[in-house]
């Protein structure tokens, strides 16, 4: 059973940058792709940045395009989300998920095709 821990969340102010980590235990992420999701309240979960199993590729909402750099450490089971020049509209509960298919090809945006989760760390940003 695979665990992902989200760490690095906190308070930053408008401009602001902010690395967010996530690390797996009880099993691999590697052969994965990865992703990070982030939900505001009353808001349905939303996709932010994806990267490809080999971390060769990503993709990003366009809301984030540009600020947010998604990247992954296979060896250490790791994935990273840079987050630079923050806007309020980052404030959210953020969190990375594995897909459920491994080697995947094509980024997928939809919840539903992750299958492991983290419990999330949130991100307030102030102006």
């Amino acid at each position: 059973q695979v665990q992902l821990v989200e760490s690095g969340g906190g308070l930053a102010q408008a401009g602001d940058s902010l690395r967010l980590s996530c690390a797996a235990s009880g099993g691999t992420i590697s052969n994965y792709p990865m992703a990070w999701f982030r939900q505001t309240p009353g808001k349905e979960r939303e996709f932010v940045a994806g990267i490809s199993w080999g971390g060769a590729t990503t993709t990003y909402a366009d809301s984030v395009k540009g600020r947010f750099t998604i990247s992954r450490d296979n060896a250490k089971n790791t994935v990273h989300l840079q987050m630079n020049n923050l806007k309020p509209e980052d404030t959210a509960v953020y969190y990375c998920a594995r897909r459920h298919t491994e080697r995947a090809v094509r980024f997928r945006t939809a919840q539903y095709e992750y299958d492991y989760w983290g419990q999330g760390t949130q991100v307030t940003v102030s102006s």
